[in-house]
């Protein structure tokens, strides 16, 4: 399990990327400051670090980058800030960050430039580009979804849920993770969307049993997506 350091010291936006990436199969620290930061890179090695510029008290993020790579640290450093101007980025890449995003950013990217760090870094991002589950398949690089060798077209977040859903076959995901990792939302802003959507995938997949892949609903806990038997 690849693990990432999230230094961020706005409550919301640390509680957004920690559920986010959980959700996503890292193994996710926080440091709410610069110092936290650099002490918890001297005691622990991580895959990728997720920097906030802007941080209060001792060293900023800059800072902290710059400190790194003194030291000779060469874990990927993402820089994450409110700043967007062309010196700003040149900057952070000049003290040493390999990548830059500017907030409010889509989850969906932030995924994608983690991946590519950890792919330039010589590590498996752990990102696998064709999931299946039974005659299920879902090609995460041309987006083609396919049962029974039939292609089924879906909408960009009906693409989302299910590849959500097909990344851990078996994984309850709660309605919470659902709605921050497909919509970046910490909350349901139409009540049931997850429910409709989830409705949608079974409808257009054929995924409501008795047999082969099937979205179960955990009545109170979530939803997973599992390979169901036949009965005897």
């Amino acid at each position: 399990m690849k693990s990432v350091l999230v230094v961020e010291d706005e409550p919301r936006v640390a509680d957004f990327l920690l559920r986010g990436l959980r959700g996503e199969g890292y193994r996710v620290s926080l440091a709410r400051d610069g110092q936290q930061a650099l002490d918890a890179t001297e005691t622990e090695r991580f895959d990728v670090i997720l920097l906030d510029v802007m941080l209060p008290g001792g060293p900023d993020g800059r800072e902290v980058c710059q400190r790194l790579r003194a030291r000779r640290d060469a874990t990927p450093v993402l820089m994450l800030t409110a700043l967007d101007a062309v010196e700003d980025r040149v900057e952070g890449l000049r003290l040493g960050a390999d990548d830059y995003m500017a907030k409010p950013f889509s989850f969906d990217e932030l995924l994608a430039r983690i991946a590519a760090l950890l792919r330039r870094a010589g590590g498996a991002s752990g990102v696998v580009s064709r999931l299946e589950l039974g005659d299920l398949a879902f090609d995460r690089d041309s987006l083609v979804v396919t049962r029974r060798g039939r292609r089924v077209e879906l909408t960009a977040k009906e693409l989302a849920l299910l590849e959500l859903l097909l990344s851990a076959p078996g994984r309850v995901f709660t309605r919470e993770r659902i709605l921050s990792n497909v919509w970046g939302l910490s909350e349901d802003p139409l009540t049931n969307v997850v429910d409709v959507y989830i409705g949608r995938l079974r409808r257009k997949l054929d995924l409501e049993g008795p047999d082969g892949p099937a979205i179960t609903t955990l009545r109170g806990r979530g939803y997973r997506i599992e390979l169901l038997a036949s009965p005897a």
